[in-house]
């Protein structure tokens, strides 16, 4: 396309959103209120799945070795957890490092537990790591048969509630945010097609004449461009300015939480490419499909 022609089709555009100046503003509007919730939600989703994948990375199998087991059974049953497809680490705790642990834990409770050092009634234990945190139920599974193992760890119903939780919780989000953008997509399509039926008989005189449909049609999808560019401006500055100090406040005032959200830069960045990226979709969507049918001439 000339730089002219592309030139034109800008002007024509500006020219559609001045010739219906209140519902190009409620479309503004809309995708400005849809694309502010969409931000907040996707904020929330990505922390969400964040912390999720932190706290997944941190679901480990305990394998109590058997009090019993001699030094070969118990290297002999590191090398079966190894070769295990699904472990990604295997590490040994020994029962002195254990209980070391567990008064320590304890804090001065714990010193009740100091005679035990002489007669520790603990077991060794292998503390196993999956390479995916959905293995970790069916690699306890597997370790549970192994000789030499007393018994396997793994906290069973906190993990699977676990993984239930983040599944719903990422599919919930994303419905909500497709929803959005459908709501977002109907409005601009509306106010789009609105400026067309005004422009009917002239597009028909055009197609008369010869005008392609891509002629035609581009000052409105530079229209829809626009509208979702310029919807999108506020969230955008709300999400930077808001996550910004959400993340002061939290880091600040809970420095010992012991899970992390997401660092501000490049995140905030990120997601005001993706609000900007459905701002310009929406916008292109809703032309394209609300100038169609008015094309068939």
């Amino acid at each position: 396309m000339k730089l002219k022609t592309f030139g034109r089709h800008g002007k024509e555009g500006l020219k559609n959103m001045t010739r219906n100046r209140w519902m190009t503003f409620a479309s503004i509007s809309a995708v400005t209120v849809t694309l502010l919730l969409v931000g907040v939600f996707a904020t929330l989703l990505l922390n969400l799945n964040d912390i999720g994948t932190q706290i997944e990375e941190d679901v480990e199998v305990r394998v109590f070795i058997d009090i019993t087991a001699e030094d070969t059974s118990r290297a002999q049953l590191k090398e079966e957890i190894e070769k295990l497809s699904e472990v990604g680490s295997v590490e040994f705790q020994s029962k002195e490092e254990g209980l070391d642990q567990l008064i320590n834990s304890l804090g001065e409770e714990g010193k009740a537990f100091e005679s035990l050092k002489d007669e520790n009634p603990l077991n060794d234990v292998f503390i196993v790591k999956t390479e995916q945190p959905e293995d970790t139920i069916p690699v306890a599974k597997k370790i549970e048969d192994f000789e030499s193992v007393e018994k396997v760890e793994y906290a069973e119903q906190t993990v699977e509630r676990l993984f239930n939780v983040m599944d719903v919780a990422r599919n919930v989000g994303l419905a909500i945010i497709a929803g959005l953008l459908f709501t977002a997509m109907f409005l601009i399509a509306n106010t789009i097609r609105i400026t067309i039926v005004a422009r009917k008989k002239e597009i028909e005189v055009m197609k008369m004449v010869g005008a392609t449909n891509w002629f035609i049609r581009w000052p409105f999808l530079v229209e829809g461009v626009l509208i979702g560019i310029l919807g999108s401006l506020v969230p955008i500055a709300l999400v930077i300015f808001g996550y910004d100090y959400l993340h002061t406040e939290i880091t600040t005032r809970y420095p010992t939480l012991f899970i992390d959200i997401l660092p501000v830069y490049p995140f905030v960045f990120k997601v005001s490419a993706l609000l900007i990226l459905m701002g310009v979709t929406i916008g292109l969507w809703g032309s394209f499909t609300s100038i169609r049918k008015y094309l068939k001439v």
